[in-house]
């Protein structure tokens, strides 16, 4: 596993992908449009220097003509570029938690509307759909191109829900869709019993899972890498921005950092 992971890097898509038409690629003027749009929360714009929307959408292989599903996207950080980006001739799905399956997911998914509510020009054609974490469904089956979903691996593995999530990214997407997955990245064999908690997975543990649902890996980037990140921090992941979970204690150590070291990975579902 170590060697195939080690031979991918961002140019490595071993596998094309089949549902973005080579007209349907969004240009450099469009996303610079988009992440410099009025609408983006100011403190969301101020974490792109960590976390590289442009990039990482391309090493996915966005298209403007995607159907996209994205898996529980908190407070829209990624909806604020995804949803304008596919709103001409796409179409942006926010799947969330059902609402009565905690006050966290009631309140994301509140917020998440009242955001597309207030900016139809944006999120006009945006749909939010919730699904049952125990028994997730994110819509009809083979009707994605792409399944998009930004650090939250980590919280599936911790509630035992992971090998059902992923196996519904697989139902919905299409022959040859993408399933782009990023999370913050422990160090190579770290044990999961002793990292469950800390937020942060191996690669070698997300490739498995995606393995096992039927994926192919096509690639992986360290568009997202920070080499700063130690991962042995007293809170876990939630020790670095932007939640900075112990106040002002070591503070300006933890800034200094700045936001985890993150895996960037690609799948493709098999045509065959």
């Amino acid at each position: 596993m170590k060697t195939t992971l080690a031979a991918l890097s961002l140019t490595a898509l071993l596998v094309p992908v089949l549902s973005q038409a080579a007209d349907a690629a969004i240009t450099a003027e469009q996303y610079q449009s988009v992440l410099a749009g009025s609408w983006r929360d100011p403190a969301n714009s101020a974490r792109d220097g960590y976390r590289h929307p442009q990039q990482t959408l391309e090493f996915f292989g966005l298209g403007a003509k995607q159907t996209v599903i994205e898996i529980t996207p908190g407070g829209g950080w990624y909806s604020e570029v995804l949803a304008p980006l596919l709103k001409d001739h796409g179409h942006y799905i926010a799947a969330v938690q059902a609402a009565s399956s905690s006050a966290y997911a009631r309140t994301s998914e509140e917020n998440l509307r009242k955001k597309f509510v207030a900016d139809p020009a944006r999120y006009g054609k945006a749909e939010v759909v919730e699904f049952d974490p125990k028994a997730p469904v994110f819509g009809k089956p083979a009707s994605a191109d792409a399944v998009l979903t930004f650090r939250n691996v980590h919280n599936w593995v911790e509630a035992g829900t992971a090998p059902a999530t992923f196996s519904a990214f697989y139902k919905v997407l299409k022959p040859g869709g993408v399933l782009g997955v990023e999370d913050h990245r422990a160090k190579d064999g770290a044990d999961l019993e002793t990292i469950k908690d800390s937020g942060y997975l191996t690669t070698a543990q997300v490739v498995k899972l995606a393995s096992d649902a039927g994926f192919k890996l096509a690639g992986q980037s360290e568009v997202n890498a920070n080499p700063k990140d130690t991962k042995d921090y007293p809170a876990g992941v939630w020790t670095l921005p932007p939640t900075l979970r112990l106040g002002e204690q070591d503070k300006a150590k933890y800034v200094a950092i700045g936001e985890s070291d993150r895996m960037t990975l690609r799948f493709i579902k098999p045509t065959r």
